[in-house]
């Protein structure tokens, strides 16, 4: 079964860089590395931008994780990462094969874009799509989290 899938960091702060210049850059949020897949379609990315912001991954006052980047008003950097459906069981070379070609997947990302801004009511950084990014971060706990659109059902 093919699937959206995201990695998502809980961090301090976050930055994309390109040519050696900051492109964007976000403060306490979420860093998102999306893979898309061939057969991932709008109802994937519908699904995993609600899912990105509703989990709960930051503390409330007893320190227990109960809000989400929605409730503490967040930042969220979605960076475009292919190597994310890296398939690596046979032999030292990874196969990309199930990633989606580009004139499939950027459209989706640009789609995730707008999906997460709608459902957090603010505009959102991003990577460059296609391009050479390098990503800094600050892991803040460390969190990090794996949600595949195949767990959906």
């Amino acid at each position: 079964m093919l699937s959206m899938r995201a990695l998502i960091q809980r961090v301090s702060q976050a930055s994309v860089s390109i040519d050696g210049l900051q492109f964007s850059n976000i403060g306490i949020g979420l860093l998102v590395l999306l893979g898309i897949e061939a057969d991932d379609d709008e109802s994937d990315l519908k699904w995993l931008a609600q899912k990105i912001a509703q989990i709960r991954l930051f503390d409330d006052a007893e320190q227990i994780p109960n809000l989400s980047v929605k409730d503490i008003n967040g930042e969220v950097l979605l960076v475009s990462q292919f190597t994310l459906h890296a398939l690596t069981k046979k032999g030292n070379r990874p196969s990309y094969i199930r990633a989606a070609r580009p004139e499939h997947a950027e459209p989706l990302y640009n789609q995730m874009t707008i999906a997460l801004q709608n459902e957090l009511n603010k505009t959102i950084a991003t990577g460059r799509f296609g391009a050479n990014m390098q990503v800094s971060l600050i892991n803040d706990g460390p969190i990090t989290i794996w949600i595949d659109t195949k767990d959906k059902a």
